[in-house]
């Protein structure tokens, strides 16, 4: 069979942010020597009008639902198979069959055969529901699928899941429990890696303290420079922070989320505290590591003056990345349920709505309007990534100005100024044109 594979985008543009999606090799090497596979990246080519595939198979994010729907509409003819999966699939797999013949929910590792051989058969089936209890195993990852190199930074994984239970974080919604590769497994994968600097993309990379400590030191022969997500009680450990150096990191990414402790509560943010945060930065920033922070604004404890407080801790702290983000109820998430049970979403499903654009607010905050949150996180987005900002922040941090720390730091810098504009107020996948969206 020919079987296409397609990465969609958010709307209909070539993005300057694209990193290789770790999905694709995963599917690549599940996927019998027999049938032909072409890989189509909507972020870093346009997409064709017509293609020749008996399968076409869609990874599907909330956020690119309705592109997803829109091109399985394009795409579908009486003889090809139109599948989709992802995260999107594990909430709303029945809104999926619409569009799609048959949906993956889950993991591809113990579905991804049973569809291609019910496929051959002419008997695929509507649902495939992984078994969260399948191990996972090492990633032979074929890079001839992928045609660019999307910045020479390899995507590799440790664990799936989150010990964590977030009430705005999707990532529970299809991962109820946490499994995770052992350090051999991992090292194994990075001596093949060609790549010299690694993102993993795990929700969280410290699930267990023991295992994380024999991780990195396995990994530290093999030289490579890495970034990964940490939760705050592992940024509160000297000796982790000192080892995940040793191995090679350069750049954690941290959820502070909130600076206001009821903001917090209400996130469901266990390891965070406020009262912490500055503390935790001197002490990462003692280690030589890069800070990604992510901040969540627009909670019920918010009052408009949130932006210029956060928007001030940020550049104070020389954070080196950020992502203000304006709270989004994800389907799925506590905070879509008691939005929705409460009356306050401001569409029936925003993800398929055709009025609703990027950046702006799908339901109606307690202390502010919704223009409030869409215009505060847009200006604090502006402010941080102006160039006056972007060499504050660079020179007010000698970590910054290390060799592969100064590179990194521009180049993202740059990137999320350019996203930004590129991004705000572009209508979400395109049109529709279905009213029903239950």
């Amino acid at each position: 069979m020919k079987i296409a594979l397609i990465r969609l985008n958010m709307f209909e543009h070539i993005s300057s942010d694209a990193m290789k999606p770790l999905l694709f090799g995963i599917i690549k090497s599940l996927t019998p020597e027999k049938h032909e596979i072409t890989f189509l990246d909507e972020r870093t080519d346009p997409l064709p009008d017509t293609i020749d595939a008996d399968v076409i198979a869609f990874s599907v994010e909330t956020y690119t639902a309705k592109r997803a729907y829109i091109h399985a509409k394009k795409y579908r003819t009486d003889r090809n198979i139109i599948v989709m999966g992802g995260f999107h699939a594990s909430v709303m797999p029945d809104e999926m069959l619409k569009y799609a013949d048959s949906v993956i929910i889950g993991d591809a590792e113990d579905t991804w055969g049973r569809f291609l051989q019910d496929c051959e058969n002419g008997t695929p089936q509507k649902k495939y529901i992984s078994n969260e209890n399948t191990p996972l195993r090492v990633l032979h990852d074929d890079p001839s699928i992928y045609k660019h190199r999307y910045y020479g930074i390899g995507v590799y994984q440790i664990s799936r899941g989150c010990k964590f239970n977030c009430d705005f974080c999707s990532i529970k919604t299809m991962y109820k429990c946490v499994r995770s590769k052992t350090p051999e497994m991992v090292a194994e994968e990075l001596s093949k890696a060609r790549e010299k600097i690694i993102f993993f993309v795990d929700d969280n990379i410290f699930t267990d303290r023991t295992a994380a400590l024999a991780l990195f030191r396995k990994i530290a022969p093999l030289k490579k420079k890495w970034a990964c997500q940490i939760s705050m009680d592992a940024a509160r450990d000297d000796e982790l922070l000192s080892e995940m150096k040793k191995a090679g990191c350069f750049l954690v990414l941290m959820g502070f989320e909130s600076l206001n402790p009821e903001s917090l509560g209400e996130m469901h943010k266990a390891a965070n505290a406020a009262a912490d945060y500055e503390a935790i930065i001197r002490r990462i920033y003692r280690h030589g590591l890069l800070i990604y922070g992510t901040f969540v604004l627009g909670c019920d404890g918010d009052d408009p003056d949130v932006f210029g407080r956060t928007f001030d801790f940020a550049v104070k702290n020389h954070i080196a990345v950020t992502n203000f983000n304006p709270l989004i109820p994800m389907p799925g998430t506590g905070v879509y349920r008691r939005m929705e049970a409460e009356g306050r979403m401001l569409y029936k499903k925003w993800w398929l709505s055709d009025t609703y654009r990027y950046g702006e607010t799908a339901y109606r905050p307690k202390r502010m309007t919704p223009e409030e949150l869409r215009d505060g996180c847009l200006k604090m987005r502006t402010d941080f990534y102006s160039v006056g900002c972007i060499f504050k922040r660079l020179f007010g941090n000698p970590v910054h100005l290390k060799p592969i720390n100064a590179f990194v730091f521009l180049l993202a810098n740059f990137i999320s100024r350019r996203e930004i504009h590129k991004k705000q107020g572009q209508l979400l996948g395109g049109i529709l044109n279905e009213t029903d969206t239950d």
